[in-house]
């Protein structure tokens, strides 16, 4: 491929294939209606053809597995499946954590390209595949065609188990399927503002879950921890975030969203069930953050890359054991800062020696990536787990949960070119 406009203007190339004006239109344009009816199984080789109608070879589609370890490649007729790809240390594993493309040129000749798949800002996988040479045309129609098949990828994973079986590195228990199944995207991202969070451990989840949403210049934010574990836990998790889902569409302030998880807890489990909960408003023009806190360890401000301070709340009951109505604490962020929100199961967990893991360890951690050039929101937070993982010697006996908030400020400079 390649040539530049002289290539873009001829009907065939050298080798028949089509460069003529607007063919990359048409091709995904054929695309979508071919995709529109098509079972989920047949989606990874339509892409294979079309890739190969503009002289792409070699087509593989990696999807991240569920402890976000490796991008597992997708089988299916047509495509090209290897071995999986850790998410550190290779190409793809670089196209997928920095939402960018990557180019190798092959030894015996051609590019091979890696094309991160990205729902919105929600990064999917990554589509592989090689071509002879690389024009910008071939660059800018590439990044388009990568976008719908990862639009593909996720309205056809509504209906089908295809996917999810191909993510699944080991067996996961029934309550960390319906952890999974109540989740957000793992990651979001607009101008103003960044979201990401991960659960651990992946196929054995049960009480741990978190949940958002941006409504306007609101970012609505929870992190939950329901007590015990197995089934109990995962049904408590799930009536909490149910409720907090309802009163978030109903309700506006934070503490009308508290009183209704409590009644919706107490009501459904009795007095001695319980869950802790961090509740959040991020206005994302102006850095404004509400926050009410009851039950977890108090969340993180990182500025410049260290923990700054802790976010101090009023101290409230945790959600189920009737409390008074709680007192919302008010925090200003600046442009750059971060705020983590973390789970006990992170700082409780026992280490070598019997005793817990702790804060002072858990901050030490965030300040050593902290001297590392940043990544992005996703890749520091996947980065953060994997370490603090590493020291608590592999060891994730409780639900762990990390939820990171970044802040970027600068509104009105973000949305000016929508005027």
């Amino acid at each position: 491929m390649g040539g530049g406009e002289e290539a873009v203007r001829r009907v065939m190339d050298e080798k028949g294939v089509d460069r003529s004006e607007g063919f990359g239109e048409r091709l995904l344009g054929l695309l979508l209606d071919r995709a529109r009816l098509m079972p989920p199984q047949l989606i990874a080789p339509l892409i294979a053809e079309e890739v190969a109608r503009i002289g792409g070879r070699d087509v593989s589609i990696l999807l991240q597995d569920y402890a976000q370890e490796v991008l597992v490649p997708l089988a299916g007729r047509k495509l090209h499946v290897g071995q999986p790809a850790p998410m550190t240390g290779s190409p793809a594993g670089r196209a997928f954590l920095s939402a960018d493309v990557v180019e190798v040129p092959q030894a015996h000749g051609g590019v091979r390209m890696y094309l991160p798949l990205l729902d919105g800002s929600d990064q999917v996988g990554v589509m592989a595949l090689t071509l002879d040479a690389v024009s910008d045309d071939d660059r800018r129609l590439l990044r388009r065609l990568a976008g719908l098949v990862a639009d593909m990828l996720v309205t056809k994973n509504a209906y089908t188990d295809l996917f999810f079986l191909a993510r699944r590195r080991e067996p996961m228990s029934v309550s960390a399927e319906i952890q999974w199944s109540l989740l957000p995207p793992l990651t979001m991202t607009v101008p103003q503002i960044a979201v990401a969070g991960i659960l651990e451990p992946a196929y054995r989840v049960a009480g741990d879950s978190f949940d958002y949403a941006l409504n306007d210049n609101i970012l609505h934010m929870a992190v939950i921890d329901a007590m015990g574990h197995g089934l109990d836990a995962a049904a408590m998790a799930t009536i909490a975030i149910g409720a907090y889902r309802h009163a978030r569409r109903v309700f506006v302030s934070l503490t009308e969203k508290y009183a209704f998880m409590d009644d919706a807890i107490s009501r459904q489990f009795g007095p001695d069930h319980f869950v802790t909960a961090q509740l959040m408003h991020v206005n994302i023009a102006t850095g404004e953050l509400e926050l009410v806190n009851a039950g977890h360890p108090a969340p993180l401000l990182i500025r410049e890359g260290r923990v700054e301070r802790q976010l101090e709340s009023a101290t409230t009951l945790p959600v189920g054991f009737g409390g008074e109505e709680p007192r919302i604490r008010e925090h200003q962020l600046q442009p750059g800062d971060r705020v983590l929100c973390y789970t006990d199961g992170i700082i409780d967990e026992h280490v070598t020696g019997g005793e817990p893991f702790g804060e002072e360890r858990l901050i030490r951690c965030v300040n050593r990536l902290g001297e590392e050039p940043s990544q992005g929101v996703r890749a520091d937070l996947r980065q953060l787990s994997h370490t603090l993982k590493w020291e608590r010697g592999g060891r994730t006996s409780d639900d762990a949960t990390l939820f990171m908030i970044e802040w970027h400020g600068g509104a009105a400079d973000h949305l000016a070119v929508l005027d």
